[in-house]
């Protein structure tokens, strides 16, 4: 009898898992994300795709929220920038939230301008319905410019950061 108990409870936890598991995905697809993060006491779930035609349902959101609040913050990318600075291809976010340079408050900063950074760098985090996602950079080289503010709100496919490819 003392066996019975733990394995109810392992297969309880076992199926709550599973449940979050597709409750996430379905986020992923509602919302178009490549990438979602779930750390929730012992529990920690990654869920990766890659990035590729995104359906009509998932595309079709974004850009009546998008639109009010870029508006509202176009005064942060119109800072002026150099031809040669401006030709260079950015870094653009994969997800509407809350962007994040680090990990927290008391942590280095995932990266900075001159940092290299590799296609599985993680470049920052971004926060949208509680749950935290690193970011990776998803290219290879220099980062030149940092074109957010840690703790500005951030648009799906806003530019994030520049970079000098490697």
């Amino acid at each position: 009898m003392t066996d019975t108990p733990s394995e109810p409870v392992d297969a309880e936890r076992l199926e709550a898992e599973v449940r979050t598991i597709h409750r996430l995905v379905r986020l992923m697809h509602r919302f178009d994300l490549t990438a979602i993060d779930l750390d929730e006491g012992r529990t920690r779930i990654r869920l990766r795709r890659r990035s590729g035609d995104a359906p009509a349902q998932a595309s079709a959101p974004p850009p009546p929220v998008a639109a009010p609040i870029a508006s509202s913050a176009t005064a942060h990318p119109v800072a002026p920038v150099s031809p040669a600075a401006a030709a260079l291809p950015v870094i653009r976010s994969p997800l509407i939230g809350t962007y994040f340079h680090a990990r927290d408050p008391d942590s280095p900063p995932y990266v900075n301008v001159g940092g290299v950074v590799r296609e599985d760098s993680v470049i920052c985090m971004i926060e949208a319905m509680k749950v935290f996602s690193e970011i990776p950079a998803g290219v290879s080289g220099t980062i030149t410019e940092i074109l957010v503010k840690s703790g500005e709100p951030v648009e799906f496919d806003q530019p994030l950061f520049r970079y000098s490819p490697a």
